[in-house]
């Protein structure tokens, strides 16, 4: 948001609450990997966190002004969002890494994310990472000398653990992982504080031995849209969808089309039987695959489906999918956040590999959603829905003690105290090491 606003006061006098309370700035970094969309979308919805804190202190500090009472200056936030992928000595694209692990190679990334540096022993940190590829980004630090970075992804907290002891600066580092387990590799021993999904987490952490005092459940941030209060009635009106059958909404579309291959084919085999649902709507999310759009919408015609509407990428998305009655999508992190947000029961669909499988693990435990890993399970399980809507009910009352809809504004606030507390030049915090590895407690959670 801009350093100068003009208000009006209740006299209806022009009123600058800035120049009236001058501000300092403080320099935020929030990065993130473009591995995906999720953790550039976690990114995205800390800094319009910090934007709206900014906003509601610039209200307060005008509202103050109008009633010519003092109001105690607060920092003004710049918040920037960076990809640490585009720092690279070697730029790569993430996307396309990504899909190396999805088809065959699923096991085998499944064996690396939950066996490697997850047993007793440990990584903490150091300077190799950007030494080795990054030292672009350390460069970058020094220039802007940040108050606070944010990590949404183990590459970049790395990077920023590397940064600060390479350059010997004292700014805080907030882990921030976006999937609900944490990965053996985020650099434990050098975190000021991990910002974690929840208490599961946080067992995972302790048996790392990180201090309780570095870590806070907070839940993963998901945009701000995501917990706003939509009218379903109108939502669906606007999307074009029947006021009076369940409707179930499939996201298939991404940014990446070679991981919801699986999910895809999936869509396709059930869509022969869809037309025993009278009580129920379809809706396919293609996303910006125009190509898979085109499919679909052909099968569909040939089918004669009329109770499935396809669709291409979807603005408002948040809208979409609290007017739906059923969500079935993958196990992706910030997927099932958006959909605990928005109060709609998921349906994970699949069988799950490495972040996503914990993600699977988690909210099947505690019956926050249903699971199913062929398309006849889908079926039958739709076939249950449509027979028994109130089924449901059980998995929408679980999810909500996992739901933290402010997720991004506990980040925010969190990062911000941590920036006013004084800094211990003695802290372990702030060690150098090359590599670090250290030997923890017994794991909390068989892997």
């Amino acid at each position: 948001m801009k350093l100068e606003e003009t208000y009006m006061t209740a006299d209806g006098e022009a009123c600058n609450a800035l120049s009236s309370s001058p501000k300092s700035v403080r320099k935020v970094l929030v990065v993130h990997a473009s591995v995906g969309s999720g953790h550039k979308s976690a990114a995205l919805a800390i800094q319009k966190a910090f934007d709206m804190l900014d906003a509601q202190a610039e209200l307060e500090a005008a509202d103050a002004a109008a009633k010519g009472e003092k109001h105690e200056a607060v920092p003004y936030y710049d918040v920037e969002v960076l990809d640490i992928l585009q720092f690279g000595r070697i730029v790569f694209n993430g996307d396309n890494t990504a899909s190396m692990f999805t088809g065959a190679t699923r096991p085998f990334y499944d064996i690396t994310w939950r066996f490697i540096l997850t047993g007793r022993l440990l990584w903490g940190g150091g300077t190799i990472w950007a030494r080795v590829m990054f030292p672009k980004f350390v460069e970058y630090v020094d220039q802007v000398k940040p108050d606070a970075v944010i990590c949404t992804h183990i590459t970049a907290a790395n990077v920023a653990v590397s940064a600060r002891m390479l350059l010997g600066a004292r700014f805080p580092i907030v882990c921030v992982p976006t999937d609900y387990e944490a990965e053996g590799l985020w650099p434990h021993r050098y975190t000021d504080l991990f910002c974690v999904a929840n208490e599961h987490m946080a067992e995972t952490l302790r048996a790392r031995k990180v201090p309780e005092a570095r870590m806070q459940v907070t839940g993963i941030p998901a945009s701000p849209a995501f917990s706003e209060t939509y009218d379903a009635a109108e939502s669906r009106r606007k999307f074009g969808l029947p006021a009076d059958k369940q409707v179930v909404l499939f996201q298939a579309g991404a940014t990446l089309p070679r991981p919801y291959v699986h999910f895809r084919n999936s869509i396709d085999e059930i869509l022969p039987y869809l037309h025993r649902f009278e009580d129920m709507h379809m809706v396919v999310v293609a996303g910006k695959d125009k190509e898979y759009a085109a499919h679909m919408r052909r099968e569909v015609e040939q089918r004669g489906l009329a109770n499935v509407t396809v669709f291409d990428f979807v603005t408002d998305m948040a809208a979409l999918m609290a007017a739906a009655d059923l969500i079935v999508c993958k196990s992706g992190g910030l997927t099932v956040t958006e959909c605990l947000c928005v109060q709609t029961p998921m349906v994970l669909m699949g069988r799950a590999y490495g972040q996503e499988k914990a993600n699977v693990t988690m909210l099947t435990s505690t019956g926050g959603a249903f699971h199913v890993t062929t398309s006849r399970e889908l079926l039958e399980l739709l076939a249950q829905v449509s027979r028994h809507p109130e089924i449901t009910s059980a998995i929408l009352t679980n999810a909500s003690l996992i739901r933290r809809p402010h997720a991004s504004f506990d980040i925010a606030r969190a990062t911000i105290r941590l920036i006013g507390e004084e800094r211990d030049e003695l802290s372990p915090l702030y060690r150098r090491h090359f590599m670090h590895f250290y030997w923890g407690h017994k794991p909390a959670h068989i892997r």
